[in-house]
């Protein structure tokens, strides 16, 4: 059974896709903890992250890596973090999220709700500063 991130890469659902390459989509969490929340999956359906071959794991973090300054630059935060935990979708995927506070990555934290105008406004501001 495909998970809802493949049904998403292959656009039967919709999303606020911010880029893609081959490896991977980069797209906003709907359920996010953050402005700017995003998470980068790879296009290969992998439940664990180290089930990736290495070369496609490195190809993924160093996407995650270019996402992450296009991020910074849209969206005010002292950092951007990092997590892999996995335990929402079984198909592998990073989470990069804007924070100025540890706590404030805490997945337990109540999530943010926005209209989808905010959601394709925040998309825009950070997908001007891709590549």
């Amino acid at each position: 059974m495909s998970s809802v991130f493949t049904s998403i890469i292959e656009g039967n659902i919709p999303s606020y896709k911010l880029d893609e390459n081959e490896y991977a989509i980069a797209l906003l969490d709907i359920f996010p903890l953050r402005e700017g929340h995003t998470l980068v999956v790879p296009k290969r359906e992998v439940n664990h992250w180290f089930e990736l071959p290495a070369d496609e794991f490195a190809q993924l973090m160093s996407y995650a890596h270019q996402i992450s300054h296009a991020i910074r630059q849209a969206i005010p935060c002292n950092r951007i973090g990092v997590v892999i935990a996995g335990f929402e979708i079984p198909h592998c995927h990073i989470h990069l999220i804007p924070v100025n506070h540890m706590n404030e990555m805490e997945f337990s934290n109540p999530k943010l709700k926005f209209s989808d105008e905010a959601f394709r406004d925040t998309a825009h501001r950070i997908m001007q500063f891709i590549r």
